[in-house]
């Protein structure tokens, strides 16, 4: 039986980081279904968030793996009851016509979409949310024809009032 799996790792901010820490996920047989790196509020960090899907006994591996690396400060195991998180959606659907892009506008509003472009046959929405909300709305928009869809992946931060840079500085 598999799950989802998100951590959070704190990296230096080096060139050659990512690289690395796909690399280890690569030569272990893992997949990386999603991937987001960004500067901390110290720039001599950077925080990743990975998910993927493994095995549950594989978990504390995956965390020692990582460890390893010498541009590697922290892992984080991440889930519902101690981490906040949201993925972002851009997509694009045929919306030709007054009733169409009146329907799309609906939907929009049932979800908190925004709308970011409009032309006479189209519509670019941006969606932020869990996954499943995503996928519930990707499911809905589906009926007026998906030009194109571009997703962040998940991002994620500990609940609370510290930071994973915290013990390591």
């Amino acid at each position: 039986m598999t799950e989802k799996l998100i951590l959070a790792a704190l990296v230096k901010n080096t060139s050659g980081t990512l690289q690395r820490v796909a690399g280890l996920f690569s030569r272990r047989g893992y997949n990386i279904d999603s991937l987001t790196v960004c500067e901390t509020e110290d720039p001599r960090f950077s925080r990743m968030t990975i998910v993927c899907t493994t095995q549950p006994e594989y978990v504390r591996q995956i965390c020692q793996q990582l460890l390893k690396l010498e541009i590697v400060e922290k892992v984080v195991v991440l889930n519902d009851e101690n981490a906040v998180g949201s993925e972002l959606l851009l997509v694009k659907v045929k919306a030709q016509g007054i009733d169409a892009k009146n329907a799309v506008l609906a939907l929009n509003q049932k979800y908190g979409a925004r709308v970011k472009d409009v032309t006479l046959k189209s519509m670019t929405l941006e969606l932020t949310g869990t996954a499943d909300v995503l996928e519930e709305f990707i499911d809905k928009v589906e009926q007026y024809g998906i030009i194109e869809l571009a997703r962040t992946g998940a991002t994620a931060l500990e609940r609370g009032e510290h930071s994973i840079i915290d013990d390591v500085i």
